[in-house]
């Protein structure tokens, strides 16, 4: 009987790199909370957290100290396991989600040895993150259901027909780009925008794809509750929202999961419309440094990128107005679908007629 070959150092690597993006999201979560404190101080004029630590850069270690040692509270009448799993699932699902994003290129090391940046590069990997964030509904839907809350409740159902909604259109949109790269997996979508400028054109998708990429954006905004779209969380409606009943770390979970999918839905973003980890002249500077260092500055220029969209995200929170809900439904089915279907249409009738 032959013996399965075991890859120790594959095994190892994908330990040590799975272990360093959940740290980072968590560590990045952690500190977008500063950020979205101080870019409200900005656009209001004032200071923002600046007790804690220099410029209250201690604040988010305050703020978690405190959720860490607040009460836990059960509700007498919620019903106490599906309580407990909807803040779980929530943080799991925006976990996963980044096991399919290439961080950076493949590491080749002095032995030959290929290091790949990305935790599983599966031929379907969009459908991988559709499918999760699709999941994570249920997260927002138990904690509000279990809580036996009137407010949690409607909050609950606003945040599952928002995000069935806005799917349709992202996914449609999103049909469109697939049909100029023909390929599922986020490895192959970004090779494809390799460096900025090939044969006359910009590489990026956006460039390519500009209609697409706000219909996209805009239906990011709606799945991650953010707002304009934050009427699951409306606090002049429904109190806190589905989190009403929740205290200590299972509201910190919500609160966590709710900034680890900026993070990620930034990520996405960078990855399929602006190159990934690609930027202007990458050929020329691998050419002058040596494969780690160059491995290290695509792996920064992505983290630029997604920083970049974080603080639009932000900007966009602290400028614009709550829709009213019969407008966020106005908006999804009456705009967005068919602006993503017509977008599809030419899309298509392109590849068919021009590209091919």
């Amino acid at each position: 009987m032959q013996l399965l070959q075991v890859d120790i150092w594959f095994i190892i690597e994908k330990l040590v790199l799975i272990t360093v993006i959940l740290l980072g999201s968590l560590g990045i979560a952690m500190y977008a909370t500063w950020g979205e404190r101080k870019v409200a101080a900005v656009m209001q004029d004032r200071i923002g957290p600046a007790r804690a630590g220099l410029f209250g850069l201690l604040q988010p270690l305050a703020d978690g100290g405190k959720l860490f040692f607040k009460e836990e509270i059960l509700p007498d009448r919620s019903t106490k396991f599906l309580f407990i799993m909807g803040p779980a699932l929530a943080m799991l699902t925006a976990c996963m989600t980044s096991a399919v994003v290439p961080w950076g290129p493949d590491y080749v090391t002095q032995t030959g040895r290929v290091v790949s940046l990305q935790v599983a590069d599966i031929n379907i990997g969009i459908l991988f993150v559709f499918g999760v964030v699709s999941l994570g509904v249920y997260g927002v839907m138990l904690g509000g259901w279990a809580s036996n809350n009137k407010f949690s409740l409607l909050s609950s159902i606003r945040a599952a027909s928002q995000a069935i909604s806005y799917e349709l259109a992202m996914g449609i949109s999103l049909v469109a780009l697939l049909m100029m790269t023909g390929s599922l997996s986020l490895r192959e979508i970004v090779s494809q925008q390799h460096g900025f400028w090939h044969d006359g054109y910009f590489t990026w998708n956006f460039f390519k794809q500009p209609l697409g990429f706000l219909i996209f954006l805009t239906c990011s905004f709606a799945e991650l509750n953010r707002a304009p779209f934050d009427l699951p969380e409306c606090e002049s409606e429904l109190n806190m929202g589905y989190h009403q009943e929740y205290s200590s770390m299972k509201l910190g979970f919500f609160l966590f999961a709710e900034y680890i999918n900026l993070f990620i839905s930034s990520a996405i973003l960078a990855t399929l419309f602006f190159g990934g980890y690609n930027f202007p002249f990458m050929d020329q500077v691998a050419a002058s440094v040596s494969p780690l260092l160059f491995t290290i500055i695509c792996v920064l220029v992505l983290l630029t990128k997604i920083v970049g969209f974080i603080l639009f995200f932000m900007f966009v929170r602290w400028t614009l107005p709550r829709f009213r809900y019969d407008q966020l439904m106005r908006l999804g089915w009456k705009s967005l679908i068919p602006l993503a279907l017509i977008n599809m249409l030419i899309t298509g009738i392109v590849v068919l007629w021009v590209i091919k």
